[in-house]
């Protein structure tokens, strides 16, 4: 990875961490939780050797950007500023955009708020519905409360420090490691005080052959030094982003072109009515531009490490028709 070059750049009030490879058009890479630029690591180099910039930030409070502290600091106003004036101090106007997880919503949101600054979208995991199809009537984390119950990891996540101190009980390793190669298809409940085994109970003893012993200390010594609080201060952001986002609702993606790639064994896929939604024509409905859908038979959630060449494929086979 020593070709990857790092910078530091100011955008939207905060100092944002950026790496980056290549020359020609730009593909901006947005990661997830718990996630940083690193996971994006394969799809740089290879983007890059096809004559593209490839470029990829920490986000806002994650690994070496700043964190600031207010709670309300991370709604998907200030993520999307960071995101904009990123893409304006790269020069350009317009970005091919990929994202996965946390990346992938704030995709959705950058699709729907700036489609002017988006060429093609690809989304990885989170289809539009979850975080951005309102339901008028009820909030984001009720509504998750009501499908899943207390336990639901949204639902345990919002009261600020009593995660941190839930996931300070458990060895930064083995928490990467659990969490990065769960095989665990349904959706992520985590039992009060069983944060280890409520998110993936079988734990490999040995890494995936995708996941190597360094890739995973280089995770574990940015969350050691950065903790998780920037990262869970999205989900206590959602009901505020559902009140903020109020006027958009029923509102689509048009014109954006979008694929959309996500795991056969991905929680998300397989959670309740997700299938249906992606396949039967919900997904088509709230996204006209969606182009091709791609489910990768026996990946998880993590599908941009743990098949990142067939990602970093799908990616190029997109954006270049563009």
């Amino acid at each position: 990875m020593e070709s990857i070059v790092h910078r530091t750049v100011e955008v939207n009030g905060i100092k944002m961490h950026v790496a980056e490879k290549g020359e020609g058009p730009v593909v901006l890479f947005l990661h997830g939780f718990p996630e940083l630029w690193y996971s994006w690591r394969h799809q740089i180099l290879h983007l890059s050797s096809l004559g593209y910039r490839a470029v990829a930030p920490d986000l806002r409070g994650y690994g070496d950007s700043d964190a600031p502290a207010p709670i309300t600091a991370y709604t998907c106003f200030h993520l999307l500023g960071d995101i904009v004036a990123l893409i304006d101090s790269l020069g350009v106007d317009k970005v091919f955009l990929v994202g996965h997880d946390w990346g992938a919503i704030l995709g959705w949101y950058l699709c729907l708020f700036r489609p002017d600054r988006v060429k093609a979208y690809v989304c990885l995991s989170v289809p539009f519905r979850p975080f951005l199809g309102r339901n008028p009537q009820q909030k984001t984390v009720d509504n998750f409360r009501a499908l899943y119950g207390e336990d639901y990891y949204i639902c345990r996540f919002q009261e600020p420090g009593k995660m941190e101190a839930e996931l300070a009980r458990v060895d930064t390793g083995y928490l990467m490691k659990n969490i990065l190669t769960t095989r665990h298809s349904g959706p992520p409940i985590f039992p009060k005080g069983e944060y280890g085994t409520g998110f993936n109970p079988h734990t490999p003893d040995i890494l995936p052959s995708w996941l190597t012993q360094q890739d995973l200390d280089y995770f574990v010594t940015k969350f050691k030094k950065s903790g998780f609080t920037g990262g869970l201060n999205y989900y206590r952001n959602l009901n505020l982003n559902w009140e903020l986002t109020a006027a958009w609702t029923g509102v689509g993606i048009e014109n954006v072109p979008v694929k959309f790639i996500i795991g056969s064994v991905d929680m998300v896929y397989n959670s309740q009515g997700m299938k249906e939604y992606i396949h039967n024509g919900g997904f088509k409905k709230d996204v006209p531009s969606l182009e091709e859908v791609v489910v990768q038979e026996g990946v998880g959630h993590f599908n941009n490490q743990e098949a990142a060449h067939d990602v970093a494929n799908h990616i190029h086979d997109f954006i270049n028709k563009f």
